[in-house]
């Protein structure tokens, strides 16, 4: 009994890490706000968004499935750290790799470890509605982040920039936007979720406040 309770603790301190792991993506896009959030933080966010909209949608999935795929599918940061879709020179198949590896390093001493594999799987493979679900999940809480950042006054589209993340905010100030939340609306689907219940949430905060004007929104360029 000792030595289980003892690999549940380890492992336990070891997930403790991704509170002190910074979203890189966040620190790359210099967005000038009073702290980053943490890759712990994120999960939680899109954990958040999973149980409203499971609920709110009546959509019927697993809702501990989907939690337990959200919660698993980051685990390889500890490792690895934050990889950010945006400048990085990572292939997408080159980090599911590093990320496998990482995973089966940091559950290899509990005795059930293939339990916490298969999740990481299914959530990379996308095949099952619960894995497809807490894809989009996780997708959605990046751009409503930077909605808050930019309803907080910290978010600015003409911040000098280089490389990519320049070239997309050109991009988008062309087209006429005006926000960094813009850029990250038009990215993500043109690039990561091609699917229309998740452009609805989407559309919906390029139009609308989303965190209240009780968090001192001020205006921007």
């Amino acid at each position: 009994m000792d030595k289980k309770i003892k690999k549940v603790l380890d492992f336990y301190a070891v997930t403790h890490k991704l509170k002190n792991i910074l979203r890189t993506g966040q620190i790359a896009w210099q967005i000038d706000a009073e702290r980053f959030e943490s890759v712990a933080e994120h999960i939680y966010g899109a954990q958040m968004l999973a149980i409203a909209i499971n609920a709110e949608f009546d959509l019927g999935l697993d809702i501990g499935k989907v939690l337990s795929l959200l919660a698993i599918h980051e685990l390889g940061e500890i490792v690895i750290g934050d990889i950010s879709p945006v400048g990085s020179k990572v292939t997408k198949e080159k980090k599911h790799e590093f990320e496998l590896k990482a995973i089966e390093k940091l559950v290899k001493p509990l005795d059930n470890s293939g339990q916490i594999l298969e999740l990481f799987q299914e959530f990379e493979n996308r095949e099952t509605e619960e894995a497809k679900f807490a894809y989009f999940m996780d997708k959605l809480d990046m751009p409503l982040q930077c909605k808050f950042f930019e309803e907080s006054g910290f978010n600015d589209l003409y911040k000098p920039r280089t490389g990519e993340h320049k070239k997309l905010c050109d991009e988008t100030i062309a087209r006429g936007g005006t926000r960094l939340f813009d850029m990250w609306a038009d990215y993500d689907k043109k690039y990561l979720v091609k699917d229309e219940f998740y452009n609805q949430f989407i559309d919906y905060a390029l139009e609308h406040d989303v965190f209240g004007k009780s968090i001192g929104r001020k205006k921007l360029r």
